[in-house]
């Protein structure tokens, strides 16, 4: 897991921010579950796949923003 986070934190910003599009969103779902898991914070494992099946498509909008801001999406690890 820590090699698929560290991956994708390494991606340039214009990567980040296609994968961050509507669609493609549900790679920043995946991302957070991986991070999630390598962070060992359960609850956060739990809200992650959570989100990965009932909402992803409610969290492109913040992705989007938070990606093209600061170069990282938003979780709470």
């Amino acid at each position: 897991m820590k090699s698929v986070v560290k991956s994708f934190d390494s991606l340039p910003r214009i990567v980040k921010v296609i994968f961050a599009l509507p669609v493609l969103d549900i790679i920043w779902a995946i991302y957070r579950v991986c991070r999630s898991i390598e962070k060992k914070n359960v609850l956060a494992i739990i809200l992650s796949i959570l989100m990965l099946f009932i909402c992803p498509a409610l969290f492109w909008i913040v992705d989007l923003i938070t990606t093209i801001v600061s170069n990282k999406v938003l979780w709470i690890c």
